[in-house]
């Protein structure tokens, strides 16, 4: 076992980072979800799917 993990150490620190990365963005993103956060923060009154992306604000 041990022979593995010195073995492969650079590979298990980048998938951890890698897990750390991906679970921050997952956080962040229910976390806006909840706060009633859009996923786009543009200014959409010029954009032709304003209707079907934001209808549930009007």
């Amino acid at each position: 076992m041990f022979s593995f993990i010195s073995q492969n150490i650079a590979t298990i620190i980048v998938l951890l980072i890698v897990i750390l990365v991906v679970g921050l963005v997952v956080f962040k993103m229910v976390k806006d979800k909840k706060a009633g956060k859009k996923s786009c923060n543009c200014g959409c009154g010029g954009c032709p799917m304003r209707d079907k992306c934001h209808s549930d604000s009007k």
